[in-house]
Protein backbone atom coordinates (compact mmCIF):
# COMPACT_ATOMS: atom_id res chain seq x y z
CA UNK A 1 0.00 0.00 0.00
CA UNK A 2 1.29 3.08 -0.75
CA UNK A 3 -0.32 5.01 1.91
CA UNK A 4 2.11 5.52 4.70
CA UNK A 5 -0.62 4.64 7.28
CA UNK A 6 -1.38 1.51 5.54
CA UNK A 7 0.19 -2.32 5.86
CA UNK A 8 -0.79 -5.36 4.19
CA UNK A 9 -1.91 -6.86 7.69
CA UNK A 10 -2.38 -5.43 11.17
CA UNK A 11 -2.24 -8.09 13.61
CA UNK A 12 -3.83 -6.88 16.75
CA UNK A 13 -1.60 -8.58 19.82
CA UNK A 14 1.85 -9.49 20.63
CA UNK A 15 1.41 -12.78 22.25
CA UNK A 16 2.65 -16.10 20.75
CA UNK A 17 -0.09 -16.58 18.13
CA UNK A 18 0.21 -12.89 17.02
CA UNK A 19 3.87 -12.67 16.78
CA UNK A 20 4.09 -16.34 15.13
CA UNK A 21 1.60 -14.76 12.28
CA UNK A 22 3.69 -11.67 12.19
CA UNK A 23 7.15 -13.20 11.41
CA UNK A 24 5.42 -15.61 9.04
CA UNK A 25 4.00 -12.78 7.07
CA UNK A 26 7.42 -10.46 7.37
CA UNK A 27 9.34 -13.35 6.39
CA UNK A 28 6.69 -13.54 3.45
CA UNK A 29 7.66 -9.66 2.32
CA UNK A 30 4.18 -8.48 3.89
CA UNK A 31 3.83 -4.88 5.09
CA UNK A 32 2.95 -5.94 9.12
CA UNK A 33 2.50 -3.84 12.11
CA UNK A 34 1.69 -5.48 15.21
CA UNK A 35 -0.11 -3.72 18.19
CA UNK A 36 0.44 -4.75 21.12
CA UNK A 37 -0.65 -3.58 24.87
CA UNK A 38 1.56 -5.70 26.70
CA UNK A 39 -1.50 -7.88 28.49
CA UNK A 40 -0.61 -11.50 27.60
CA UNK A 41 -2.63 -14.00 28.99
CA UNK A 42 0.34 -16.08 30.20
CA UNK A 43 2.14 -12.96 32.00
CA UNK A 44 1.93 -14.01 35.06
CA UNK A 45 3.36 -17.19 34.35
CA UNK A 46 7.45 -18.26 35.53
CA UNK A 47 7.71 -20.15 32.22
CA UNK A 48 6.37 -21.57 29.33
CA UNK A 49 5.92 -25.24 29.02
CA UNK A 50 5.54 -27.94 26.53
CA UNK A 51 7.53 -25.56 23.93
CA UNK A 52 9.68 -27.42 22.52
CA UNK A 53 13.71 -26.27 22.30
CA UNK A 54 12.10 -23.29 24.73
CA UNK A 55 11.22 -25.09 27.53
CA UNK A 56 11.08 -23.16 30.75
CA UNK A 57 11.34 -19.74 29.04
CA UNK A 58 10.15 -16.44 30.99
CA UNK A 59 7.15 -15.53 28.55
CA UNK A 60 8.43 -11.82 28.30
CA UNK A 61 11.49 -13.50 27.23
CA UNK A 62 10.00 -15.85 24.70
CA UNK A 63 7.95 -12.52 23.17
CA UNK A 64 10.92 -9.93 23.52
CA UNK A 65 13.16 -12.39 21.71
CA UNK A 66 10.00 -13.10 18.86
CA UNK A 67 9.86 -9.16 18.75
CA UNK A 68 13.67 -8.85 17.85
CA UNK A 69 13.01 -11.25 15.03
CA UNK A 70 10.40 -9.47 13.23
CA UNK A 71 11.89 -6.56 13.29
CA UNK A 72 15.07 -8.12 11.96
CA UNK A 73 12.43 -9.38 8.77
CA UNK A 74 10.82 -5.44 8.28
CA UNK A 75 7.99 -5.47 10.49
CA UNK A 76 6.97 -3.22 12.80
CA UNK A 77 5.53 -2.60 16.52
CA UNK A 78 3.31 -0.27 17.77
CA UNK A 79 2.23 -0.27 21.75
CA UNK A 80 -1.61 0.16 22.45
CA UNK A 81 -4.93 -0.71 22.35
CA UNK A 82 -7.54 -1.06 19.40
CA UNK A 83 -10.47 0.50 20.20
CA UNK A 84 -12.33 -0.15 16.78
CA UNK A 85 -11.79 -1.82 13.82
CA UNK A 86 -14.23 -0.97 10.81
CA UNK A 87 -13.86 -1.56 6.91
CA UNK A 88 -14.04 -4.39 4.88
CA UNK A 89 -11.33 -6.83 3.42
CA UNK A 90 -8.56 -4.63 1.11
CA UNK A 91 -9.75 -1.47 3.50
CA UNK A 92 -9.96 -1.85 6.69
CA UNK A 93 -9.52 0.97 9.75
CA UNK A 94 -7.54 0.06 12.77
CA UNK A 95 -8.49 2.83 15.34
CA UNK A 96 -6.34 3.09 18.24
CA UNK A 97 -6.88 4.14 22.28
CA UNK A 98 -4.64 7.52 21.14
CA UNK A 99 -7.02 8.28 18.78
CA UNK A 100 -4.59 8.01 15.63
CA UNK A 101 -5.59 5.24 12.95
CA UNK A 102 -4.06 2.51 10.44
CA UNK A 103 -5.39 0.79 7.60
CA UNK A 104 -4.94 -2.68 6.70
CA UNK A 105 -5.97 -4.90 3.73
CA UNK A 106 -6.00 -7.85 6.06
CA UNK A 107 -6.22 -8.52 10.06
CA UNK A 108 -4.92 -10.94 12.18
CA UNK A 109 -6.66 -10.72 15.27
CA UNK A 110 -4.88 -12.35 18.15
CA UNK A 111 -5.91 -10.56 21.01
CA UNK A 112 -6.02 -13.94 23.68
CA UNK A 113 -8.51 -13.74 26.70
CA UNK A 114 -9.08 -12.30 29.76
CA UNK A 115 -9.27 -14.85 32.99
CA UNK A 116 -12.41 -14.32 35.07
CA UNK A 117 -11.18 -16.57 38.11
CA UNK A 118 -13.38 -17.33 41.63
CA UNK A 119 -13.88 -14.81 43.69
CA UNK A 120 -11.83 -16.16 47.03
CA UNK A 121 -9.22 -13.90 48.12
CA UNK A 122 -5.89 -14.66 47.49
CA UNK A 123 -6.26 -16.43 44.52
CA UNK A 124 -6.13 -13.55 41.69
CA UNK A 125 -2.75 -12.54 44.13
CA UNK A 126 -1.28 -15.65 43.21
CA UNK A 127 -2.47 -16.04 39.76
CA UNK A 128 0.21 -18.10 37.32
CA UNK A 129 2.63 -18.53 40.40
CA UNK A 130 1.07 -21.64 43.06
CA UNK A 131 -2.87 -20.76 41.91
CA UNK A 132 -2.79 -23.07 38.90
CA UNK A 133 -5.33 -24.59 36.21
CA UNK A 134 -3.38 -26.95 33.91
CA UNK A 135 -1.57 -29.88 35.16
CA UNK A 136 0.52 -30.52 32.15
CA UNK A 137 1.85 -26.16 31.87
CA UNK A 138 2.23 -26.41 35.87
CA UNK A 139 2.21 -29.98 37.17
CA UNK A 140 5.83 -30.57 36.82
CA UNK A 141 6.53 -27.53 39.33
CA UNK A 142 3.93 -28.30 41.98
CA UNK A 143 4.86 -32.87 42.08
CA UNK A 144 5.03 -34.66 45.31
CA UNK A 145 3.19 -31.47 46.84
CA UNK A 146 0.22 -31.05 48.92
CA UNK A 147 -2.57 -30.02 45.49
CA UNK A 148 -6.06 -28.18 46.65
CA UNK A 149 -8.38 -28.17 43.79
CA UNK A 150 -10.81 -25.16 44.20
CA UNK A 151 -14.59 -26.45 42.58
CA UNK A 152 -16.57 -23.76 41.16
CA UNK A 153 -18.01 -26.04 38.45
CA UNK A 154 -17.99 -29.96 37.52
CA UNK A 155 -14.46 -29.67 35.99
CA UNK A 156 -13.39 -29.66 39.25
CA UNK A 157 -13.57 -33.35 39.51
CA UNK A 158 -11.88 -34.19 36.35
CA UNK A 159 -8.35 -32.07 37.69
CA UNK A 160 -8.38 -33.16 40.97
CA UNK A 161 -8.08 -37.22 38.56
CA UNK A 162 -5.44 -35.36 36.70
CA UNK A 163 -3.52 -33.84 39.37
CA UNK A 164 -3.39 -36.90 40.92
CA UNK A 165 -0.88 -37.84 38.30
CA UNK A 166 1.68 -35.54 39.43
CA UNK A 167 0.92 -35.86 43.65
CA UNK A 168 -0.28 -38.52 45.73
CA UNK A 169 -1.62 -35.13 48.04
CA UNK A 170 -4.37 -34.06 46.27
CA UNK A 171 -7.33 -32.61 48.21
CA UNK A 172 -10.65 -31.79 46.24
CA UNK A 173 -12.91 -28.53 48.25
CA UNK A 174 -16.04 -29.17 46.97
CA UNK A 175 -17.03 -24.94 47.84
CA UNK A 176 -19.38 -23.88 44.57
CA UNK A 177 -19.13 -26.80 42.42
CA UNK A 178 -21.88 -29.27 41.89
CA UNK A 179 -22.55 -32.07 44.14
CA UNK A 180 -20.19 -35.15 43.75
CA UNK A 181 -21.96 -38.18 43.14
CA UNK A 182 -21.39 -41.51 44.71
CA UNK A 183 -19.25 -42.85 42.05
CA UNK A 184 -17.20 -39.68 41.82
CA UNK A 185 -16.57 -40.05 45.66
CA UNK A 186 -15.48 -43.93 44.85
CA UNK A 187 -13.76 -42.47 42.34
CA UNK A 188 -11.72 -40.10 44.31
CA UNK A 189 -11.51 -42.42 46.90
CA UNK A 190 -9.81 -44.90 44.90
CA UNK A 191 -7.32 -42.65 43.85
CA UNK A 192 -6.46 -41.41 47.24
CA UNK A 193 -7.95 -37.87 46.61
CA UNK A 194 -9.34 -35.98 50.04
CA UNK A 195 -12.93 -34.16 49.64
CA UNK A 196 -13.56 -30.87 51.85
CA UNK A 197 -17.01 -30.47 51.47
CA UNK A 198 -18.10 -26.55 51.73
CA UNK A 199 -17.56 -23.20 50.37
CA UNK A 200 -13.70 -21.70 50.70
CA UNK A 201 -13.60 -18.68 52.50
CA UNK A 202 -9.97 -17.11 51.24
CA UNK A 203 -6.01 -18.65 50.28
CA UNK A 204 -3.95 -18.28 53.29
CA UNK A 205 -0.83 -16.55 51.87
CA UNK A 206 2.70 -16.52 54.07
CA UNK A 207 5.87 -15.08 52.96
CA UNK A 208 4.63 -14.91 49.23
CA UNK A 209 3.31 -17.91 49.00
CA UNK A 210 0.60 -20.10 49.18
CA UNK A 211 -0.04 -21.93 52.44
CA UNK A 212 -3.13 -23.43 53.09
CA UNK A 213 -7.09 -23.27 52.40
CA UNK A 214 -9.56 -21.64 54.49
CA UNK A 215 -12.78 -22.94 55.09
CA UNK A 216 -15.97 -20.55 55.95
CA UNK A 217 -16.11 -22.21 59.63
CA UNK A 218 -12.36 -21.14 60.14
CA UNK A 219 -10.45 -24.46 59.68
CA UNK A 220 -7.70 -23.94 57.67
CA UNK A 221 -6.00 -26.91 55.03
CA UNK A 222 -2.32 -26.77 54.32
CA UNK A 223 -1.49 -26.95 51.08
CA UNK A 224 1.63 -25.70 48.91
CA UNK A 225 -0.83 -24.82 46.13
CA UNK A 226 -4.34 -24.48 44.41
CA UNK A 227 -6.05 -25.56 41.00
CA UNK A 228 -8.66 -23.43 39.68
CA UNK A 229 -10.90 -23.34 36.73
CA UNK A 230 -11.16 -19.58 35.17
CA UNK A 231 -13.26 -18.69 32.23
CA UNK A 232 -11.73 -17.01 29.79
CA UNK A 233 -13.51 -14.40 27.84
CA UNK A 234 -12.04 -13.63 24.23
CA UNK A 235 -11.08 -9.73 23.66
CA UNK A 236 -13.29 -9.33 20.57
CA UNK A 237 -15.02 -5.88 21.52
CA UNK A 238 -13.22 -3.91 19.45
CA UNK A 239 -14.39 -6.24 16.76
CA UNK A 240 -17.92 -5.04 17.01
CA UNK A 241 -18.14 -2.75 14.26
CA UNK A 242 -17.42 -5.56 11.36
CA UNK A 243 -19.69 -8.02 13.09
CA UNK A 244 -17.57 -10.55 14.82
CA UNK A 245 -18.27 -11.58 18.31
CA UNK A 246 -17.08 -14.41 20.74
CA UNK A 247 -19.41 -17.54 21.42
CA UNK A 248 -19.24 -20.29 24.47
CA UNK A 249 -17.10 -22.67 23.42
CA UNK A 250 -17.47 -26.60 24.94
CA UNK A 251 -15.55 -29.61 25.71
CA UNK A 252 -16.33 -32.84 27.45
CA UNK A 253 -20.04 -31.28 27.51
CA UNK A 254 -19.06 -28.42 29.88
CA UNK A 255 -18.64 -24.85 28.75
CA UNK A 256 -15.30 -23.65 29.29
CA UNK A 257 -15.20 -19.97 27.96
CA UNK A 258 -16.02 -17.84 24.83
CA UNK A 259 -13.91 -17.72 21.81
CA UNK A 260 -14.71 -16.54 18.14
CA UNK A 261 -15.63 -19.13 15.71
CA UNK A 262 -12.80 -20.15 12.90
CA UNK A 263 -12.25 -22.49 10.22
CA UNK A 264 -9.18 -25.27 10.80
CA UNK A 265 -6.91 -22.28 9.38
CA UNK A 266 -8.34 -19.57 11.47
CA UNK A 267 -10.73 -17.92 9.12
CA UNK A 268 -13.66 -16.01 10.91
CA UNK A 269 -17.01 -15.14 9.59
CA UNK A 270 -15.76 -11.82 8.15
CA UNK A 271 -14.12 -11.74 5.06
CA UNK A 272 -10.64 -10.78 5.61
CA UNK A 273 -9.96 -10.92 8.77
CA UNK A 274 -8.39 -14.33 10.60
CA UNK A 275 -8.06 -15.39 14.26
CA UNK A 276 -5.59 -17.31 16.13
CA UNK A 277 -4.35 -18.16 19.35
CA UNK A 278 -6.76 -18.24 22.83
CA UNK A 279 -9.33 -15.34 20.97
CA UNK A 280 -10.33 -18.75 19.04
CA UNK A 281 -9.40 -21.59 21.08
CA UNK A 282 -9.76 -21.70 24.92
CA UNK A 283 -7.66 -24.60 25.13
CA UNK A 284 -4.79 -23.54 23.19
CA UNK A 285 -1.46 -23.70 24.48
CA UNK A 286 1.51 -21.42 23.72
CA UNK A 287 3.20 -23.51 21.31
CA UNK A 288 -0.78 -24.43 20.07
CA UNK A 289 -1.21 -20.69 19.71
CA UNK A 290 1.90 -20.31 17.93
CA UNK A 291 1.61 -22.90 15.43
CA UNK A 292 -1.70 -21.81 14.62
CA UNK A 293 -0.57 -18.08 14.42
CA UNK A 294 1.62 -19.63 11.52
CA UNK A 295 -1.34 -21.09 9.31
CA UNK A 296 -3.76 -18.40 9.72
CA UNK A 297 -0.65 -15.98 8.26
CA UNK A 298 0.06 -18.46 5.63
CA UNK A 299 -3.82 -18.15 4.35
CA UNK A 300 -3.66 -14.09 4.71
CA UNK A 301 -0.72 -14.34 2.25
CA UNK A 302 -2.60 -16.88 0.12
CA UNK A 303 -5.56 -14.31 0.05
CA UNK A 304 -3.51 -11.21 -0.82
CA UNK A 305 -1.67 -12.86 -3.40
CA UNK A 306 -5.00 -14.61 -5.02
CA UNK A 307 -6.74 -10.82 -4.74
CA UNK A 308 -3.04 -9.61 -6.79
CA UNK A 309 -3.77 -11.96 -9.58
CA UNK A 310 -7.42 -11.36 -9.66
CA UNK A 311 -7.87 -8.06 -8.69
CA UNK A 312 -9.82 -5.65 -11.25
CA UNK A 313 -7.89 -2.93 -11.50
CA UNK A 314 -4.68 -5.85 -12.91
CA UNK A 315 -7.49 -7.25 -14.95
CA UNK A 316 -8.57 -4.09 -16.70
CA UNK A 317 -5.22 -3.22 -17.07
CA UNK A 318 -4.09 -5.94 -18.59
CA UNK A 319 -6.70 -5.83 -20.99
CA UNK A 320 -5.81 -2.52 -22.41
CA UNK A 321 -2.48 -3.26 -22.43
CA UNK A 322 -3.25 -6.33 -25.10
Amino acid sequence: MTNENGYDVVVIGGGAAGLSGALTLSRARRSVLVIDSGEQRNAPADGVHNYLGREGAAPAELYRTGRAEIEGYGGQFLAGTVDEVSGAAGDFTVRLGSGDAVRARRILLATGGVDELPDVPGVRERWGRDVLHCPYCHGWEVRDGAIGVLATSPGGFHHAQLFRQWSADVTLFTHTGPLLSEDQLADLAGRGVRVVEGPVAALRIEDDAVTGVELAGGIVVPVDAVVVQPWPRARVAMMAGVGLEAVEQERGGMIAGTAVTVDPMGATSVPGIWAAGNVADVFATVIKSAAAGVDAAAMINMDLVNEGVYSPALTAAAGAGA
